[in-house]
């Protein structure tokens, strides 16, 4: 893909998901023909044709559901109605008691780190190291409250299939591992396909492992503190020093120190990778990074899709803010999950990560009925530019 060619091409006629034209903007002058109806409906015929196009090229990222893109779309009177109504009810009632429980567990990481120190190394912090009965409290009111906060969103219940029980099942027993436990048996890394905020909740929830966040993550009221007791890993994408690791070195240096301390491997088993680099619609998944991949370790494939009448939980083309307030607006919500067995990566494999991943990848979509897409996240700002109608930041990228 050209990505240049795509990006001069699209900065040359700004487009715009709305299908009208605004005439206003190029008022008639005598130095200037009045725009006549055919004229009109020609420039709105291109418009919607190149608008078509960009969905074909980023099919990833485009929503389909009744809000449509940017979740901006019209609607029947019925759905505005019943969306008005959740908005002076719903919205607020869920609001307080997610605030309610993000600030009792961020008290509860306060008092477990009251009087510790922060492991800093390589420009990472956390409290991953707390062991004894504060890792324990941390671990499973995490476990508790993050389900708490899916229950909060609409999440009543979550559709989830074992594949392979035996290797599921090991989640319920982490705090117990000890020297015994065989390091093939447990996966370096959780590998799932990246949809929306919505999958840290249900990780969380499920097996509570660690993340990679973005380094700001770790700065933001309440929320900061909480990773840090998650132990995440934190990257910085635009970094583009000599010295810098990158999410690879840094993933491979902590999950290979991880495996090796059987005794301690309760505080963090495993790592839940965004391994996509950016989120999808849901239908579709995208190349992994084989950061994920270079410790040879066997990996944990989950597959989370979110089903949908209404409004799509899919962190797309929508923006944060309207995101938490529709999702909050719509009473009924649904997740399904699949856990698939835990991969072990063949001699081939290991010597080869981009072959593991690609694998992996392939499974996943083939276990979860996802579409293999070969686009990223520069292909997706080059289509939310597109669609938010900003031209600058279009000639910006072609820059």
């Amino acid at each position: 893909m050209n990505m240049d060619s795509d990006l001069k091409d699209m900065s040359k006629e700004p487009l715009s998901p709305r299908r009208d034209t605004n005439l206003e903007d190029h008022p008639a002058t005598k130095d200037q023909p009045s725009t006549s109806t055919s004229d009109v409906a020609s420039t709105s015929h291109s418009d919607s044709n190149n608008i078509q196009e960009l969905e074909q090229k980023y099919a990833a990222f485009v929503r389909h559901d009744m809000y449509g893109t940017m979740g901006r779309g019209p609607l029947p009177w019925t759905q505005k109605i019943i969306t008005g109504f959740a908005l002076i009810t719903l919205f607020p009632l869920r609001l307080v008691l997610a605030t309610l429980v993000v600030v009792l567990y961020y008290l509860i990481c306060k008092a477990c780190t009251l009087f510790s120190v922060p492991k800093r190394e390589d420009e990472q912090e956390d409290y991953a190291h707390i062991g004894g009965w504060r890792r324990k409290v941390i671990f499973w009111f995490g476990r508790v409250l993050g389900r708490t906060l899916l229950f909060v969103f609409g999440f009543y219940w979550i559709n989830e299939t074992y594949r392979n029980p035996d290797i599921d099942s090991k989640f319920d027993h982490e705090l117990e591992v000890t020297e015994k436990s065989e390091e093939s048996d447990r996966p370096g890394a959780i590998i799932s396909n990246h949809v929306s905020h919505l999958d840290i909740l249900y990780h969380m929830s499920s097996s509570f492992p660690s993340f990679v966040a973005k380094r700001s993550v770790g700065k933001l009221p309440l929320v900061g503190l909480i990773s840090k007791c998650l132990g995440c890993i934190y990257v910085q994408r635009e970094s583009k020093s000599a010295d810098f690791k990158g999410v690879s070195g840094i993933y491979v240096c902590t999950c290979m120190a991880i495996l090796a301390d059987c005794i301690r491997v309760y505080k963090c088993a495993f790592y839940r990778l965004y391994t996509e680099g950016t989120t999808t619609n849901g239908d579709y998944i995208l190349p992994f990074k084989t950061g994920a991949f270079l410790s040879k370790a066997p990996v944990l494939p989950v597959i989370l899709r979110y089903p949908y009448r209404r409004f799509s939980p899919a962190w797309d083309t929508i923006s944060g803010r309207r995101h938490v307030i529709l999702l909050l607006c719509q009473f009924v919500n649904n997740i399904t999950v699949v856990r698939l067995p835990l991969y072990h990566p063949s001699q081939e494999e290991k010597e080869n990560p981009k072959l593991y991943a690609e694998n992996v990848r392939r499974l996943m979509a083939r276990e979860g009925d996802l579409k293999m897409s070969d686009i990223g996240l520069p292909e997706k700002r080059v289509y939310h530019a597109a669609v938010h109608g900003t031209p600058s930041v279009l000639h910006q990228k072609a820059d």
